[in-house]
């Protein structure tokens, strides 16, 4: 019985503190501001069709300065690698090193996909998710909506939580979402360091965004 009480008190212990840490983890991005000068690593998240052209576009008003870029892509989706070759080759110079890599995780939900089957699916896709972002330690993620972004953006918050290093996250909402948020929307309002919408509509509902209009 003395052992029982024990190894609970002690997993009550840790419980507590990793609370504490998760909390001030989340205070401390809701003051964080982008200090860093120089180069910035970007882990860039793409959802099939219009998520990827979406995320293309916003990529193109960026300066060279965020480098190496660190596409990410679900292993069900054929036609975003060509987007992004396409697109880091027109950007790339002559006789200049290209500055991105491109890697594939597991699709965490795909569409019409039951609740049920996506949780564990969510959870199959943050397997491949951590160890990969543990790996690139980006200065920061951009997403606008893919499911998949939802297990990168937990492994990129585990990274501050653990004391490795502060990933500034940074949402963008699709065009598309006009009145409500998308479902990855709803659930990193209040992780990411940055929440943007592009309908004014929104950002009455959900004051935490920023609104600056069209973005795309």
């Amino acid at each position: 019985m003395g052992f029982w009480w024990g190894a609970g008190a002690a997993l009550l212990v840790l419980g507590c503190v990793l609370f504490v840490r998760i909390f001030l983890v989340l205070r401390r991005n809701e003051a964080h501001k982008p200090c860093k000068t120089g180069p910035a690593s970007v882990l860039v998240v793409l959802g099939s069709g219009g998520h990827t052209t979406e995320i293309l576009r916003l990529m193109n008003s960026l300066s060279a300065s965020y480098a190496p870029r660190h596409y990410v892509i679900a292993n069900t989706d054929r036609m975003s690698e060509e987007k992004v070759r396409f697109f880091e080759a027109v950007r790339t110079e002559e006789n200049t090193e290209p500055q991105y890599t491109i890697h594939r995780i597991p699709r965490s939900r795909e569409v019409c996909q039951s609740w049920t089957s996506s949780v564990i699916s969510t959870l199959y896709s943050l397997l491949y998710s951590t160890p990969l972002v543990f790996q690139l330690k980006p200065d920061m993620v951009m997403c606008n909506g893919p499911g998949t972004c939802v297990p990168l953006c937990i492994s990129a918050l585990m990274l501050g939580i653990f004391g490795v290093k502060k990933v500034l996250i940074i949402y963008i909402e699709s065009i598309c979402r006009v009145e409500t948020l998308s479902l990855s929307g709803k659930l990193l309002y209040n992780f990411s360091d940055y929440f943007f919408v592009q309908w004014s509509v929104l950002q009455k509902k959900y004051p935490k965004a920023i609104y600056l209009g069209r973005l795309v």
